[in-house]
């Protein structure tokens, strides 16, 4: 018994101010932890909660001091990272644009690109390469899927599965599929994912396919930018605290729009501008190469060199090879 499993007992009941019925009101609005009260700000969880910000401003900062929430140094912070994840692409060239190993949990991964430059088919590689062993590049946990645009295909699971030799039927069932119908759906759902958590759910990807559909839709038009923005932002963050906070891979794809000013070269840029830029750790686009192939390129990390890998999309997932 450590001090960090000592930590992780506390209760929100624990924190000076939070009783039950407050605890059970931050509950529903998906904080379940210290963690995640220690991140709020205090004007979130006097609206939350019902309390006033002077006991909200108390209630944050003694989570934070039970968490211990201040600077560590680099030694600590890395022997923190030991428990990252890694899940394989099912193409060792793409596997090398990223590291090494895949896409990884504590981050998230965005893929943009054309209609038909195989997002929705490295989504659902990934969803089932999730399942395998660490050994062979899982994170032997479950998928939970956001579809926004009803691009999900049971079928193409299937297929996949077949493909790395697993049980289709065993692997659509660790697989939790969501259809969000607008963005209030989809930041909605978000919260989901942590009860699930909660309930013992061994997820450790979470994919969003496509994060931009329904904002886009939704806030058409110059004047309504700001306010797009501003809603996109908040849900970015709530994707990065879920992913630090339970360890999971974040796989989001996006769509993209020509940029009138670029005058030379690929006009192609993604939609959310610098917010998403920011707010996603590895960012690929991807695009039709030669001879049916796949061509990705990293276009921002806080590690690897601009670089890029070519792939295929095959019967059997993402691969290397035709």
């Amino acid at each position: 018994m450590g001090e960090k499993e000592e930590k992780e007992e506390k209760k929100l009941t624990d924190v000076p101010g939070i009783g039950p019925g407050t605890a059970a009101k931050l509950e529903a609005a998906g904080v379940y932890d210290l963690m995640g009260l220690a991140v709020l700000s205090p004007a979130a969880l006097a609206e939350m909660a019902g309390v006033g910000e002077a006991v909200a401003r108390k209630a944050i900062q003694a989570a934070r001091k039970m968490m211990d929430l201040g600077f560590v140094d680099a030694a600590e912070f890395a022997r923190r990272r030991e428990d990252i994840a890694y899940i394989t692409t099912g193409s060792k060239n793409l596997d090398e644009l990223l590291g090494g190993k895949g896409i990884e949990t504590k981050a998230i991964t965005e893929v943009y690109g054309a209609f038909g430059s195989g997002k929705t088919q490295l989504a659902l590689t990934l969803s089932v390469n999730v399942q395998l062993p660490k050994e062979k590049g899982g994170a032997e946990g479950k998928c939970v899927y956001i579809d926004t645009e009803g691009t999900f295909r049971p079928d193409r699971v299937k297929q996949i599965a077949q493909g790395i030799g697993a049980n289709p039927e065993k692997v659509l069932k660790n697989i939790l599929v969501a259809r969000a119908f607008n963005s209030d759906h989809q930041i909605l759902l978000l919260d989901k994912v942590g009860e699930l958590i909660k309930e013992g759910e061994k997820i450790k990807l979470l994919v969003v396919d496509s994060l931009t559909a329904h904002f886009r839709a939704e806030f058409s038009g110059r004047g309504q930018l700001a306010d797009r923005q501003q809603k996109l932002n908040r849900y970015l963050h709530n994707l990065m605290r879920a992913a630090e906070q339970h360890n999971i891979a974040i796989f989001v794809t996006n769509q993209v729009m020509a940029n009138p000013a670029v005058m030379f070269g690929d006009p192609t840029t993604a939609i959310g501008g610098n917010v998403l830029g920011h707010a996603s750790t590895y960012r690929i686009y991807v695009r039709r190469g030669k001879a049916g192939s796949r061509v990705a390129k990293m276009i921002d990390s806080p590690n690897l060199p601009e670089n890029e890998a070519q792939f295929f999309l095959t019967e059997a997932g993402v691969r290397d090879e035709a």
